[in-house]
């Protein structure tokens, strides 16, 4: 089974909607059972009390904000085979979800994610959001990530891989993405990306400066952890050699 994850905060004016098109399109057009689940991670408006009201989902309620902590409380107690999680306002086409989740189940990969970077992709948004997401993923490639997009809200992973890389991450907000895609690559697991086509929400309630901020205080935290990691390991094998 797969379960899916739609982490929201104040989305009272979408939630509804976006569900009903989501377990529709999951009836249609999906070929493995799934479970649909609202983490509300401590809104302030109705969102709760339309989330408990909603029939064929499971909810979880956090008092605490924070799109990773939403996911890491889900996943961490998730029983399907696969994990994923989605933008509630479900930017990125549907189309793309049974690509996203299948090497998963067939053992193909670790982790699957969705990019508006791949060739093949399709976005629709402005023109800063356009440069800073681009900016931002070149300079993750320019580290030595080999995936094209960190920041899409649309990925998988198979439920064991997901559960040892959790105690590993730990950002509990917008850079959760990047931090568990980092790691999974320098732990050698198999990342799958697919090309999605992406529609940029205009009301997206997303601080695009205050986030971007915290990613890259976010990514020189890792990097220098990898780089301490990496050389408190040189060290031990040059001293166990020496012995």
């Amino acid at each position: 089974m797969i379960e899916i994850v739609l982490p929201v905060y104040n989305e009272e004016r979408v939630l509804a909607s976006s569900v009903s098109t989501l377990l529709d399109f999951l009836k249609r057009e999906c070929p493995f059972p799934a479970q649909v689940t609202v983490a509300d991670n401590g809104s302030t408006d109705a969102t709760w009390s339309i989330a408990r009201s909603l029939d064929d989902v499971r909810t979880i309620r956090l008092e605490s904000k924070g799109r990773g902590l939403a996911l890491r409380e889900a996943w961490s107690w998730s029983e399907a085979d696969v994990v994923a999680y989605m933008d509630v306002d479900l930017s990125t086409d549907l189309a793309a979800f049974v690509p996203l989740v299948t090497p998963l189940l067939a053992g193909e990969c670790d982790v699957a994610v969705g990019s508006r970077l791949a060739p093949g992709a399709s976005v629709i948004r402005g023109p800063r959001r356009e440069l800073i997401s681009r900016t931002y993923n070149r300079l993750l490639r320019s580290l030595g990530a080999r995936f094209t997009d960190a920041q899409c809200g649309f990925k998988a992973l198979r439920t064991p891989v997901a559960r040892e890389l959790l105690p590993h991450v730990a950002d509990d907000a917008w850079f959760f993405d990047t931090e568990l895609l980092l790691k999974a690559q320098w732990r050698g697991l198999r990342v799958h990306e697919v090309p999605v086509r992406w529609v940029d929400d205009p009301d997206s309630s997303v601080d695009v400066v205050r986030t971007s901020i915290a990613q890259l205080r976010g990514l020189a935290r890792v990097v220098s952890e990898r780089e301490r990691g990496v050389a408190a390991a040189a060290w031990t094998n040059r001293h166990s050699s020496r012995s």
